[in-house]
Formats: structure tokens, sequence, C-alpha cells
């Protein structure tokens, strides 16, 4: 019986609006309470405004013959069919009409959950989030730059230049400085912002270490056994002081 699976090879107006609000265990209750075809002024359904909207989207379109149309499944071009209540719309013209007046909708019962993953559509609202966790990335950046650029001003200041080789121990307040921006910034390079875009192309430390290998093994400390210390010394530092910070980064 066609509305009986979420997927079907054709639809009527009212349960494809049912699928697109995402309302198809209350389908048997709403239907009770429309008259056949079009929906009628109902208060009590869940969400009665939203499947209402989506019910005139796709009558609207098909008035106007943006979306094909016919009679149980099988296409037609026949106006005294508006109001039957065996008007259908077939999956495969809801689905391309859907894709060309609203891409940022992906219901399930037209799309598959690789089409929604692999093909994210980033709204408008989206897009402004993104851009405002780009300029707050810029700024810690910059505030991490400027902090290293103290540091290192206060090292010229402690002493001369190490022209011997001789490695002098770092204080304290140095040390944990350093870790803190080695720590901060691993968390940032591995991490994702809030609607799951990752922040950098490093997937895990283990690249992070293999491209400061390859592209500077010739300085010191650039070795895999000292990066993996440094790194996990780093990481607990930050952790200890941030409680929040993902532990598997």
């Amino acid at each position: 019986m066609q509305g009986s699976s979420l997927s079907e090879v054709y639809y009527r107006p009212i349960d494809a609006a049912i699928r697109w609000a995402g309302l198809y265990r209350f389908r048997d209750d709403i239907l009770m309470t429309v008259r056949p075809g079009r929906l009628s002024a109902i208060q009590d359904c869940p969400r009665c405004g939203e499947l209402r909207l989506y019910t005139d989207r796709i009558y609207d379109a098909i008035f106007h013959g943006e979306l094909p149309y016919g009679l149980n499944g099988i296409t037609m071009n026949d106006k005294s069919l508006w109001d039957s209540p065996d008007l259908t719309v077939r999956h495969v013209d809801l689905k391309r009409w859907m894709l060309r007046t609203y891409p940022e909708q992906r219901p399930a019962f037209l799309f598959s959950r690789h089409e929604r993953i692999v093909h994210p559509v980033i709204t408008l609202e989206a897009g402004h989030a993104l851009l405002v966790e780009r300029e707050a990335l810029k700024s810690q950046l910059e505030q991490c730059r400027h902090q290293l650029h103290q540091l290192k001003e206060q090292q010229k200041k402690q002493g001369s230049p190490n022209l011997t080789g001789v490695l002098y121990p770092l204080s304290d307040r140095a040390e944990t400085t350093y870790l803190n921006i080695i720590g901060a910034m691993l968390a940032l390079m591995l991490g994702r912002t809030p609607s799951g875009a990752p922040y950098s192309s490093f997937n895990s430390q283990d690249a992070i270490i293999s491209a400061l290998i390859a592209h500077h093994d010739k300085l010191m400390g650039i070795t895999e056994r000292t990066l993996q210390a440094k790194f996990a010394q780093a990481r607990r530092k930050v952790q200890a002081s941030s409680p929040i910070v993902d532990p598997d980064i």
C-alpha cells in the first residue's frame, strides 16, 4: 500500500509534507484530522504550522508547473486532478524540485544518509557562525604570537645568546607558558568547530609530527621521540588547567 514506508515511488502531497516535516510517526493521527487532499485548518496536530507550510509549498509548485503531478503515480498534466484525493507526485520529481527550490532541505525520505553527510548545505546562519569562529581563531592566534614575542624579548633580557651550545634550563614560568601554548595549539589544530568542521587538515597528533619532521627535521628537537614527549607533557599541562579539553586530542 502506498505510504506504508518512509520512502516510496510516489506520494500524495499531504504524505510528502508529513515526511518532510519529520512527523511520519504521527501520520495516521494527522490523516484522521484532514479532509482528502488538502490540509484543513486543524489546530491540534504536532507542528501544524510547519506541516501546513510544506503542504502549501508542494501544491504551489504543482499549480505553477514547477512540480510534475499525476494520478496514483502516473504523471499527467490534468488540472482537474488538483482537488483529487488521488493526486500524487513522484519521488524522483519531488527530489529534483527540492534540490532546485529548497537546496538547504535534505529530508530523510528523499535523501540517503550518505547524501546528507557528503553534501551538507551551509545555510546563511551557519556561514555567519563560521565567519565568527574564524575571527575568534584569528584573534586567539594573534594573542599567541604576541605572547611568544614577549617571551623571546624576555629571554634576550635574561642573558646573552647561548653561543656555547649549552642548553640552559627554562624557568618554571617560561616552561609552563611554552607548554600551554603548545597544548592549546594542538587542541586547536585537532579540534572541530561547534558546527562539526575541522579547524585544520590534521586529523591526528601523529600527522602533525610527521609534517614537522618532513619540513623542519634539521632543527634541534624536531624528532619523533622528542615531539611525542613534549606533546604529551603539553596536553597534561593544558588538561590540568582546562578540564574541558578533550583528552583524546
